[in-house]
């Protein structure tokens, strides 16, 4: 059996992640995932989604196996593949997806990645689709928690480029390319989850002036 990494946070977290995407997403789609990291996610939320198709990925090409490990035997989960935001094009992804997942990318990759994920999202999201990311920000209308600041002086401790990143900052980059922040929710241990929207297309009106 290959073998199965483990991480104790998205064991706490996939549950209350869960329970927002049941709520925020359509009954079927397309859902492509970057940073799947162990695959516990992709795993526990492709079988809480039972109408949607799942594309797991990861930029570390060593994470494949365990991610393809947690999802063995899902049907709905296709084999994972390595993706690198920053590219320009993402190969194995879809033209269009109908929502994208991202869950503790933000804070632990270079500042340029959250600019590469906006706008592959905004490449690859169908109108109206939604980016979901997860993980902890610093917001301009409330205190940081303490554990969050220790969590940031680590972070930039391990990685100077690395660090929680100001969600004013995340959504001048999101507006840049189109996207709106539909909905703000907090989470579980100071995290938040953020829905992103890329617009729905223009319909002109069907009636005219006689």
């Amino acid at each position: 059996m290959r073998e199965r990494r483990y991480s104790p946070a998205a064991e706490r977290n996939g549950p209350p992640i869960l329970a927002v995407l049941q709520r925020l997403l359509p009954p079927t789609g397309f859902m492509l995932e970057i940073a799947s990291g162990t695959g516990q996610h992709a795993a526990l939320l492709s079988h809480g989604l039972p109408g949607w198709q799942w594309q797991p990925s990861d930029f570390d090409a060593a994470a494949l196996p365990s991610i393809a490990a947690w999802c063995e035997g899902l049907d709905r989960v296709r084999p994972p593949i390595t993706l690198d935001v920053l590219d320009t094009a993402w190969p194995g992804v879809p033209a269009q997806v109908d929502a994208i997942y991202c869950a503790n990318m933000i804070h632990i990759a270079p500042w340029a990645c959250t600019a590469g994920l906006m706008r592959g999202a905004a490449r690859h999201l169908a109108p109206g689709g939604l980016l979901l990311t997860y993980g902890p920000y610093l917001l301009d209308d409330e205190p940081t928690a303490p554990s969050n600041l220790a969590f940031d002086a680590d972070l930039r401790s391990r990685n100077p480029a690395w660090g929680i990143r100001r969600l004013a900052d995340v959504a001048a980059e999101a507006a840049a390319v189109g996207l709106r922040l539909r909905e703000r929710l907090d989470m579980p241990a100071n995290n938040k989850l953020l829905a992103w929207q890329r617009p729905q297309a223009h319909r002109p009106n069907a009636t005219t002036d006689a």
